[in-house]
């Protein structure tokens, strides 16, 4: 199936976004196209990530653009993440010793290029016919870590035969406990390095943009990892709004036969991030789900500094939201964050070039972080602080 093909397929199926049972786990042909590449067939023109998005818009279907761009309500939050950073200012140093200049770090025990992970992001067979398989090839041509979502449209035992580097798994805890249990201890089995548990989405938020242009879901694609569900956890009608029951107990549970670090994504609040460490959280990951829940929460680098006192070192504090520039990434680190993680730019990038245009992102954001480093006179991850930041 060539690209057009696909697209095609993808426009007129009738397969719903929502529907779970009977989900599959289908294997991409090996002959799929990795896509449409650059201007003239190159990605040196692509600059920067904005220019990876305005690639990517002209080979999305619209109702999978929307869906990956969109926000919740007013998509306020989703502004603020971006604009945020902007309204940070740095402080340069000059003549420092930029003689062993190196962006790599360690984080969980696990070596580093650099302080950048994958976001975990659903349904990457919307935006190319290899999906996380390209996503998975594409990360570890750079060396960069991915962490696969539970709503992946490829099962974690084909993404870790693709996968040159580890992989981490982000995990939607289910009404049926026993199900999520099993989905636990199958991931573990196939080798992923840590589970990071998404804590704050009881339900969706409003999301009236993507709602307007819904998407389906082509033939034979599904969500392998949700297998088995037979009732969803939360339900959002115009007449009955039921969210799922996840509660600090669960997490307790869960920690009790995790073998591999558990990391809760969704923490905003400082007094949450204390009881997840608690609760055996050897991660924070400060995240408000892209701007995708609730609307009119602070951006997540306004409420990084706040989390990260209250962690006080105890366990790493990773950042998402946001993020589109090598500043940014100093920025992040500056105010406390061990890494960063990147989700619609890398999207953004498989529809670009597939597995290609995922490592293209990766690259321009690592170039952008040497260069940063270097104007500011940090040599290294552990050399940039809060001296950077303009007071």
């Amino acid at each position: 199936m060539n690209r057009k093909e696909f697209l095609t397929v993808l426009g007129a199926s009738s397969v719903a976004l929502g529907t779970l049972k009977g989900a599959t786990d289908p294997k991409p042909s090996a002959a799929a196209p990795t896509g449409p590449t650059g201007p003239d067939g190159r990605f040196d023109q692509l600059l920067n990530l904005d220019d990876v998005e305005a690639l990517a818009r002209t080979v999305m279907l619209p109702s999978v653009y929307e869906f990956v761009a969109s926000g919740a309500a007013d998509e306020i939050t989703l502004r603020w993440n971006r604009e945020k950073y902007r309204d940070i200012r740095l402080q340069q140093q000059v003549l420092r010793d930029l003689s062993r200049l190196d962006c790599s770090t360690t984080l969980l025990g696990q070596k580093m290029n650099t302080p950048i992970l994958l976001a975990p992001t659903a349904g990457h067979r919307l935006s190319h016919p290899e999906g996380e398989l390209a996503t998975a090839r594409g990360a570890g041509a750079f060396g960069a870590t991915m962490v696969l979502s539970a709503g992946s449209n490829t099962g974690i035992e084909d993404v870790m035969a693709a996968a040159s580097h580890p992989v981490w798994f982000q995990l939607y805890v289910f009404k049926d406990r026993g199900l999520s249990r099993a989905l636990i201890e199958r991931v573990q089995a196939a080798g992923v390095k840590a589970i990071c548990v998404t804590v704050d989405a009881p339900l969706d938020g409003a999301r009236n943009r993507q709602m307007r242009t819904p998407f389906t879901l082509p033939p034979g694609v599904g969500y392998p990892h949700y297998v088995g569900i037979k009732e969803p956890g939360s339900v959002q009608t115009i007449d009955l709004v039921r969210p799922s029951n996840l509660m600090w107990r669960d997490i307790e549970w869960m920690r009790s036969f995790m073998k591999v670090p558990m990391l809760l994504k969704g923490i905003m609040n400082p007094a949450d991030a204390q009881t997840g460490i608690k609760a055996g959280a050897e991660g924070i990951i400060v995240s408000n789900h892209g701007g995708r829940c609730l609307d009119t929460q602070p951006a997540t680098i306004e409420a990084l500094p706040r989390v990260v006192e209250a962690v006080a070192g105890r366990v790493p504090v990773i950042v998402d939201g946001g993020i589109r520039r090598g500043t940014d990434v100093v920025k992040a680190i500056a105010l406390g964050a061990a890494a960063v993680q990147i989700g619609r730019p890398y999207v953004y990038g498989l529809a670009s070039g597939g597995a290609e245009g995922v490592t293209h992102v990766l690259k321009i954001l690592q170039q952008e972080l040497l260069m940063a480093m270097s104007l500011l006179g940090c040599p290294t991850i552990g050399s940039i602080d809060r001296s950077i930041l303009w007071k």
